[in-house]
């Protein structure tokens, strides 16, 4: 563990000046034509948005709130990554690795953690405890970006058994969503004997033929959630996995234009009945985009789709693995076809609310899934 070295997140002035003077320079678009969100995020909400990143934002306090947790670097296969690592005072706690996806970050994580490693302060069994590992995916926030492309969902699932290992943890569990969802499910299927078992709120078990002439009312729903999605809602990952460098000008360049990117998702794939701020607040979105705008990120983190879309795998799962069914996730699944990829499938439950940002929307249902989860592999 020696070249594992604390990290803290740390903001130079000019950096937030420099934010202030781009955010002041900002030329807008006309406004949309629809009275709705169907062409993107409304013009009107974006000038609230601007108004309250230029003159309400403190990100001295919400940087604060990220602080709290211990991070630390290290290297993993020649590159450097930024991870928390909380340690819980539990005897009983078992090492867990969370992973977010795009366009999310370890903010999303902020509530369930004191709720994780310390459960007995939050209406939890002091055997559920966890020692937590948050990991930045490569290219993302403070983590490193790559150089030379290679870095595929396969070789991160790789550095995250490496960092586990090099923590200490011989065993361990794996969590995610969104492209951590894809990453768990793919340290699943590598099986370096490791990973005890893994739990996913977007798990990727795709449809049986077998079953079309006997669709339940879910299935109905989940393939017109792809179908719509593919219709209207995965422009953004045309362009992140065929062209991200172009792309990449642009949100470099204007704080608006990287917000609006990351917060018509929010928008779209949270169960928020109609506005992103009825299920988290404004300064949470914020405290999100700044880990894409601060590190200049928006190029490097569109650059995972460009590696591994189409190629998110569809292998078999023979280690255990839990999957939470969210109403307004992008891609469900049914229990039985779960059962397709998923040999040992030890949790599987469908939910009233939440979607795409579980951890983040419904912290308490999503610590209660994980508990359950992983009270079935102990």
């Amino acid at each position: 563990m020696s070249d594992i070295h604390p990290f803290t997140i740390e903001t130079a002035g000019q950096e937030i000046e420099d934010l202030k003077q781009r955010l002041s320079l900002t030329r807008w678009p006309d406004k949309e034509t629809p009275g709705d969100w169907s062409q993107g995020i409304p013009l009107a909400y974006m000038k609230e948005i601007h108004e309250y990143w230029s003159n309400s934002y403190d990100w001295t306090a919400r940087l604060a709130e990220i602080n709290q947790w211990p991070g630390f670097k290290t290297e993993l296969d020649g590159l450097e990554f930024h991870f928390l690592h909380i340690r819980s005072q539990s005897k009983h706690a078992r090492p867990l690795i969370l992973t977010h996806g795009w366009p999310g970050s370890i903010v999303e994580f902020q509530k369930v953690i004191d709720p994780l490693t310390n459960p007995s302060a939050h209406g939890g069994d002091d055997t559920d405890a966890f020692h937590l590992v948050v990991p930045t995916l490569p290219g993302f926030g403070y983590s490193e970006k790559p150089s030379r492309p290679g870095w595929n969902i396969q070789r991160i699932a790789r550095a995250w058994d490496e960092l586990m290992l090099k923590l200490g943890y011989d065993d361990y569990f794996a969590q995610g969503g969104d492209w951590g969802a894809i990453i768990t499910q793919e340290m699943g299927v590598q099986n370096l004997g490791h990973c005890k078992g893994i739990h996913v709120n977007m798990a990727l078990a795709l449809p049986d033929p077998d079953t079309m002439d006997d669709l339940t009312e879910l299935e109905q729903s989940a393939l017109a959630g792809m179908q719509f999605y593919q219709e209207h809602d995965s422009g953004y990952s045309k362009q992140q996995s065929t062209r991200p460098q172009t792309l990449g000008y642009g949100l470099a360049d204007s704080p608006i234009g990287q917000a609006a990117w990351i917060l018509e998702k929010f928008y779209q794939w949270m169960d928020c009945n109609g506005h992103p701020e009825n299920i988290v607040s404004r300064d949470e979105l914020l405290d999100n985009v700044m880990m894409y705008w601060l590190p200049d990120a928006g190029a490097s983190s569109a650059r995972i789709y460009w590696e591994s879309f189409g190629s998110t795998g569809r292998d078999p799962i023979d280690i255990p693995v839990g999957c939470s069914i969210f109403p307004k996730e992008i891609f469900r699944t049914s229990e039985r076809w779960a059962r397709k990829r998923f040999s040992n499938l030890v949790h599987f439950e469908i939910l009233e609310k939440g979607g795409h940002f579980a951890a983040f929307e419904q912290p308490e249902t999503f610590v209660d899934q994980v508990r359950r989860c992983f009270q079935h592999i102990r």
